[in-house]
């Protein structure tokens, strides 16, 4: 039997939240390399420029989750984090993205 205590609601959110953010990252990173391929390979340049649109939109949709969840975390369990992040660092960290 697993002694193991079972993850509290916000630990699984966090799990949860963490397990699409990579997916997210695993994603651009495969668009990337065919952004890359596609350059070596001499690629129409309408082609190249419709994969690397794609790479940046996954890459943004990732760090606005990132950002998101920070602000899920400091708002509703701030004794969570070693390091708290501020109202006006999340800020900072959401308008760097946009």
């Amino acid at each position: 039997m697993d002694n193991t205590p079972a993850e509290s609601g916000s630990e699984a959110t966090r799990a949860e939240s963490q397990r699409k953010i990579v997916n997210r990252l695993r994603r651009a990173q495969g668009q990337l390399t065919s952004v890359i391929a596609a350059v070596e390979s001499g690629a129409d340049c309408r082609d190249v420029v419709i994969q690397l649109a794609a790479v940046s939109k996954a890459l943004d949709r990732a760090g606005f989750t990132i950002v998101s969840s920070a602000m899920r975390t400091c708002i509703t369990h701030p004794e969570d984090t070693t390091d708290p992040v501020t109202v006006d660092e999340l800020e900072k960290l959401f308008l760097t993205l946009s």
